[in-house]
Formats: C-alpha cells, sequence, structure tokens
C-alpha cells in the first residue's frame, strides 16, 4: 500500500515528465488514490488495471481488470507517456514479465515510475541476520488461504536486481532515490558505517579480482547497494525510460538520492 512518503516521491516524477494532454497509467490502482491526486493540476488521461475494480473509489475511473503474472497488459504497443507502479511487483510472482509489458505499452522517451518495499535498509538486514527475514516479509502460512500474513508481500525485491530487471527489459536512465530516512536505523548506521565500510569494501574487492562478478557496466550499481539512502530508506523509487531509439545503451542516473 503506497505511503504519504511515496505519493511525494513519485508523483513530482511524473509530473515533471507527463504532456499536458498525455496518458498515464497506473498498474496497480487500487483505490485511485495516485491518480486523484496526479489530476490536480494535469489534464490528461490516466487508465488504471489491477486484479480486482472493487476497490476503485474515484468516480467515473475504468479499471480493466487483469492478471498482472500471467496476462499482457490489455493495450497497444508504445500508447502511454508515463506509468507508475507502486507497491505492486512484491506482491507478483514474476514481476520481470510485467516490466517486459509496461515497457511494450511505453511510447519511445516515456517514463516508468515504480516503488517496492527496501529490503537493503539496516532495519531490514539485521532483522534477516537475526530472524532469517527481510522487514515486510515474514513467514507466509503455508494453508491455501488468502496471502494475509505479510500484506500478499510474497517476493522481496533486491535494488540490484530490480535495475537489472530493468535493463533487461530495454530500459535505460534508470535512477534511484527513497521515499523517507529511517530514524529506527540510524543508530544501526553510526555503529555499522565503519564496519560496513570495511568488510564490505573487502568483498568488493574480491569479487571483483577473484570472481569477476563486479564490471564496469554493474559497479556503480553494486556500489550503490550500501550507499546511505538505500541504508536508510524505507522505500525504492526507481525511475527508468523506454529509450527514444531501439538498441540504445546507457546507465543514466545510478547514485541513490
Amino acid at each position: 500500500m503506497s505511503t504519504e512518503a511515496i505519493y511525494r516521491a513519485v508523483l513530482p516524477l511524473l509530473r515533471s515528465h507527463l504532456p499536458a494532454d498525455g496518458r498515464h497509467l497506473d498498474v496497480g490502482s487500487g483505490s485511485g488514490e495516485l491518480i486523484r491526486r496526479l489530476r490536480a493540476g494535469w489534464q490528461g488521461t490516466s487508465f488504471g488495471c489491477d486484479y480486482t475494480s472493487e476497490w476503485m473509489r474515484l468516480p467515473g475511473q475504468k479499471v480493466e481488470v487483469v492478471d498482472l503474472d500471467k496476462a499482457p497488459l490489455p493495450y497497444p504497443d508504445s500508447f502511454f507517456d508515463a506509468v507508475s507502479c507502486t507497491e505492486v511487483i512484491e506482491h507478483l510472482e514474476d514481476y520481470r514479465r510485467l516490466l517486459r509489458e509496461i515497457f511494450r505499452v511505453l511510447r519511445p522517451g516515456g517514463l516508468l515510475v515504480l516503488s517496492t518495499p527496501n529490503i537493503l535498509n539496516l532495519k531490514s538486514r539485521l532483522r534477516f541476520l537475526w530472524f532469517g527475514f527481510w522487514n515486510l516479509f515474514g513467514p507466509l502460512s503455508f494453508s491455501r488461504k488468502i496471502r494475509v500474513d505479510t500484506d500478499g508481500h510474497i517476493t522481496p525485491v533486491h535494488y540490484f536486481y530490480l535495475v537489472h530487471a530493468l535493463q533487461e527489459a530495454g530500459f535505460v536512465d534508470i535512477g534511484v532515490s527513497v521515499d523517507r530516512w529511517q530514524r529506527s536505523s540510524l543508530l544501526s548506521l553510526v555503529i555499522l558505517y565503519g564496519p560496513l565500510r570495511l568488510f564490505g569494501g573487502a568483498a568488493f574487492r574480491r569479487e571483483k579480482g577473484r570472481f569477476g562478478t563486479v564490471s564496469p557496466e554493474n559497479e556503480a550499481y553494486v556500489k550503490a547497494v550500501n550507499s546511505v539512502p538505500l541504508l536508510l530508506g524505507r522505500t525504492c523509487i526507481i525511475r527508468a525510460k523506454k529509450p527514444l531509439s531501439p538498441g540504445r545503451e546507457g546507465a543514466g542516473e545510478v547514485a541513490p538520492e
């Protein structure tokens, strides 16, 4: 579920990109709150899709019902100027397939803005160390009832692998920020930042020199994993663009903000 901090982070990115008469798609539109807020000061058209239309509370807003794990998005190629997908991919079995579909329906130069819980913040890392489960991703029930144990969160998405999935789908100019810093992680940062720099740096050099898993094309993203924003941020806010011309490659923005 999107929070006030997520809306504050996502909406300016969409507004700065969308033309006045543009088309926007909200994947996992829920109650329509993001669309409602976006409409303030913007005269374009927003579309919504979700696995149910029952949650929509915005009068007159149509919701296309679609299984985001299995079905294609019900829109033509190169149709939208921007797509938002907030707090959705952690609920899916196959988020990479959805990213490819979003790439398909975006126009060349179109913008994707998505969010997902940041499992790399210190609170989450320490919970995984002590308990074996990331923050916001607790043990799931083995019964066949609706997944209510962790609010439907079934897929923890690591920032680096999300960037990899976006690049594999064809996106460029990939950037990351966070919605807000967690105060509960500040003391942990003060205590652990030195050891993280020391041992993280040693692990980085070993991966790069001995195993060859760190290369010039992914090095900046690997380094970002232990950046202060990702150590403190509650939610990852990712932005990426569909290239204007096919075959363009480029990392674009890397350092978390």
